[in-house]
């Protein structure tokens, strides 16, 4: 036998039971079984048990301890003696020396917290009291799983604002205050500057502008751990969000713009990264003249992963310029932060408004000389989007830059100077500068210049200086439109004409504007014109150019210049070059990406009289060699859509658009779950002519993407509205029919809830219903296949329940077919049935009045169905089951039928 000696060793320690319980008598071991175990610990109370265990020499049951305090505290709830007693164990268990332990008791205090507060009339103080100076005291843990769990619970207890303000002020803040001191532990520090950066929106403007600003003002210099500037990089969008304008621009600015030259680039990327967040906090002003430049040097940073970072956030940059009643900033925001408005709820409010608004804002703080000649918002702003015609409309109107105003006024000696001198040396043999076969120098004395222009112009004023130019008015613009209709056909004659017009239009729409408009004096007439209007080459070429090398315009066809005051065009510019191969050589490759995803946002800032700028960026895009390029406008076409208005959706996304529809499925997929909203915007003509396309998404690269086909019935319920009966009837019926028919039973359903709606669309069209009624019954409830049979007798439920037809032209063309159904031989037909006749028709009090001549007949079949030998059937037949509705019970009653 073996003996009590030979077990000492390998003897468990059970909770309650030791070695000395064995006996040796006999030379026998006598063990008490589990139940014995049990019922020691069922006759001691909570606390006893609590006490037994939360002392004892094994790590595992004082885990154990800390795991059950919760259901101890439950326990013991009606006694407010008992709880303080059980919250005064935790404090002793907080003292355990095993970081283990210590952690798990972190991980029950928000739970423990919650059920204080809940229970606060009985044990009131005792989260304050017991439970908050065990976190606090926690942050600073020497055991690294400790101070994460700790800080974990902290934020936790913030979020549910668990923690009262008064304690907040005199217990936490000045702890974690103390924890960044210069002196603190270096991995204490940072992760107390994180915790501080965290809790900044939880706590208010007034609290951290109080306690926190000083203290992160002066992590964000310290010369020592480049970890903690890295959090303060990190974080600077948060705390910019929450202390205001006044104090981002008069205490974080600076410590801003040190961080974003910081020698580690991990620092400066991170300043990249929340670029748009410190820059909504600003002002305009500060934004255009301080924010934008500083930006431009983390574009041209030496390291890669900064310049990638900067790209990333150059779009989402740009956004912060657009007006304040513009929501281009949200187009970048998670989801939560703009809850369930849809971003095309935001885009609907917005353009409640003139769309032509948001381009004021910057353009207002520039006076402009009205000898000048209007600039482009005052001639677009009062007039309809510009067609596809007029995408070179442009071409024969010049704005000036803000720069030629003071370059009009220098003195004739500085004028005289060749092109080629007032180029910088670096720029002298950049490309752009030969972009066409360049114009000869002529030396000639500026007084001849002068009196050969005056000759040849005789628009210009005494002056000679084309500023001078008189205003054009109404019939001015009337005659040089006649003028020019002859010659039409030419393209750079009817750009022309169309800029006249919106001009002729703006001062139409409102009087006051024609004082206000002046003809561009670059439109001069000339004996080299056949057709009495020149172009006069701009004097000045303002071009931004950057470190990387890049050198945009401000694009207009044929070279011409519009001018946009919106964004600094040194912005827009890097932002255009995004599309440039060598930026995924020398960036990242997926550049293009990311310009595709911002696009939407930069759109809605510059508005829509300044697409010209982003045209040929998003043709490019639409064409890049990349499918994720694509994919990601697909899905955002119907937003850029609203931006731009019909007329510029029609002449510039809509190729896009079909283009779209002919790619990869990974593309196609973007441009069908928002179907509908695209085409809604499009002019009923261009809209009908998608009819004949959409049986075109039956077919994908992989017949197994049901979830393709899925989308396309979800979009056609919606489509439904845009067309009219006939339409429905000839175009949608036979797609839809073709999806009832899926071999998924997901996309069936869906399809028969799309019949529904089909019936629901065609009941204003007497002999289109008829007909379509007749091929109901006809395809499936004389199907031979009993899913064909059985999606009739649903259809015929979701008619009912949706109120799609009258009772009374149901009772005339559905509901016989759907009574013989009762003789089908396949029990889950019958059981729909069943339910539909219980829990649909007879719940119309249509079918429950004597005098209808159905009565009889859904009363016998109702019979028959109770009388059935399966018991489904049966069930359905004669009871009412509450929870058996529509979309809970009928699809799991088909689960088979996949």
């Amino acid at each position: 036998p073996l003996r009590v000696s030979n077990l000492q060793q390998n003897a468990p320690e059970l909770p309650g039971f030791g070695v000395d319980d064995y006996s040796s008598e006999s030379d026998a071991i006598i063990l008490p079984s589990a139940l014995d175990f049990v019922s020691q610990d069922e006759m001691l109370t909570p606390l006893g048990r609590l006490d037994k265990y939360v002392s004892s020499e094994n790590i595992f049951n004082r885990q154990m301890v800390a795991r059950s305090l919760l259901d101890t505290l439950k326990a013991v709830s009606e006694d407010e003696r008992d709880c303080v007693a059980v919250l005064e164990r935790v404090s002793r268990l907080a003292d355990d020396s095993e970081p283990t332990v210590r952690a798990e008791l972190m991980e029950q205090v928000p739970h423990i917290a919650i059920f204080c507060q809940v229970n606060r009339p009985s044990i009131p103080f005792a989260f304050s009291k017991y439970l908050l100076p065990i976190v606090v005291r926690y942050l600073a843990d020497p055991n690294n799983q400790v101070r994460k769990t700790s800080q974990a619970a902290l934020l936790m207890l913030l979020e549910k604002e668990l923690i009262e303000r008064v304690d907040i002020e005199s217990l936490v803040c000045p702890v974690l205050v103390d924890l960044t001191a210069p002196d603190s532990n270096d991995d204490v520090k940072t992760e107390a500057m994180a915790i501080i950066c965290n809790m900044a929106p939880m706590v208010g403007k007034d609290i951290t502008e109080r306690l926190f600003l000083p203290r992160f003002c002066e992590m964000c210099c310290d010369c020592r751990m480049f970890h903690v500037r890295k959090v303060c990089a990190a974080n600077f969008g948060d705390m910019c969000s929450v202390v205001g304008g006044e104090a981002t621009e008069e205490l974080l600015l600076p410590r801003f713009f040190q961080l974003c030259s910081d020698n580690v680039w991990g620092v400066r990327k991170a300043c990249a990264e929340c670029f748009m967040t410190v820059s909504s906090a600003t002002s305009q002003e500060v934004r255009r003249t301080k924010l934008a430049t500083l930006f431009i040097s983390l574009i041209s940073d030496p390291s890669r992963w900064v310049r990638q970072a900067a790209f990333q956030s150059l779009g989402q940059f740009i956004s912060t310029f657009a007006s304040p009643s513009s929501s281009a900033g949200q187009y970048f925001k998670e989801g939560g932060d703009e809850g369930d408005r849809s971003t095309k709820d935001r885009l609907n409010n917005r353009y409640e408004q003139d769309s032509s608004s948001q381009n004021r804002l910057c353009h207002q703080e520039n006076s402009r000389d009205p000898d000048m000649g209007p600039s482009e918002e005052q001639l677009l702003s009062s007039r309809d989007p510009p067609t596809n015609e007029h995408s070179n409309s442009t071409q024969g109107l010049v704005v000036q830059d803000l720069h030629e105003e003071s370059a009009s006024t220098v003195e004739p000696t500085e004028q005289s100077d060749s092109p080629r001198q007032n180029i910088p040396e670096q720029e002298l043999y950049n490309s752009f500068h030969y972009w066409r076969t360049p114009i000869p120098e002529i030396d000639l004395d500026m007084e001849l210049l002068e009196k050969e222009r005056r000759s040849d112009s005789p628009s210009l004023g005494p002056s000679g200086r084309c500023g001078a130019t008189p205003a054009l008015g109404r019939k001015q613009l009337e005659e040089l439109i006649e003028n020019l209709e002859p010659h039409i056909d030419d393209p750079d004659v009817k750009a022309q004409v169309d800029v006249l017009t919106a001009a002729l239009r703006a001062t139409t729409l409102d009087p006051h504007l024609e004082e206000k408009f002046l003809l561009s004096s670059r439109m001069q007439v000339s004996h080299d014109n056949p057709f009495g209007v020149s172009l006069m080459e701009s004097s000045e070429l303002e071009v931004s150019r950057q470190a990387s090398g890049f050198s945009a315009m401000n694009w207009c066809t044929k070279g011409l210049f519009l001018f946009q005051d919106v964004v600094p065009q040194a912005l827009l510019d890097q932002y255009l070059s995004m599309t440039d191969p060598s930026r995924a050589q020398t960036v990242d490759m997926e550049i293009a990406k990311h310009c595709a995803y911002s696009l939407p946002g930069v759109a809605l800032t510059l508005g829509r009289q300044n697409w010209h700028c982003l045209r040929d960026t998003y043709e490019t895009l639409a064409a890049d060699m990349q499918w994720k390029v694509r994919r990601t406008l697909a899905f955002s076409i119907h937003e850029l859509a609203l931006i731009l208005g019909d007329q510029l959706t029609a002449a510039d996304l809509v190729p896009i658009f079909n283009s779209f529809m002919k790619d990869l499925d990974e593309v196609r997929i973007g441009v069908l779950k928002h179907l509908y909203d695209f085409l809604k915007l499009l002019h009923q003509e261009t809209r009908r002519k998608y009819l004949y396309q959409l049986q075109e998404f039956l077919v994908t690269d992989n017949s197994r993407n049901w979830r393709f086909r899925s989308e396309l019935a979800e979009q056609l319920v919606l489509l439904l509205e845009l067309y009219s009966g006939q339409d429905v009837y000839d175009y949608l019926r036979p797609v839809a029919f073709k999806l009832c028919t899926d071999k998924v039973s997901s996309v069936r359903w869906t399809s028969y809830r799309l019949l529904s709606e089909m019936i629901r669309k065609l009941s204003t069209c007497p002999a289109l219903l008829v007909d379509f009624l007749v091929e109901l019954v006809d395809k499936f409830c004389h199907c031979p296949k009993w899913s064909g049979r059985q999606a009739f007798a649903f259809v015929c439920q979701l008619v009912i329940e949706d109120v799609c037809l009258s009772l009374e032209h149901f009772s005339e063309h559905l509901l016989a077919p759907l009574l013989q159904l009762a003789s089908d031989p396949v029990p889950n037909v019958r059981a729909l049935l069943a339910k539909t006749i219980r829990q649909s028709l007879l719940e119309r009090e249509y079918f429950l009045h004597s005098a209808n001549s159905h009565q009889e007949a859904l009363e016998q079949t109702l019979v028959a169905l109770q009388m059935d030998l399966d018991k489904d059937v049966k069930y359905f037949a004669s009871v009412h089951p509450g929870s058996t509705r529509i979309n809970e019970d009928a699809m799991s009653t088909t689960s088979s039928t996949y």
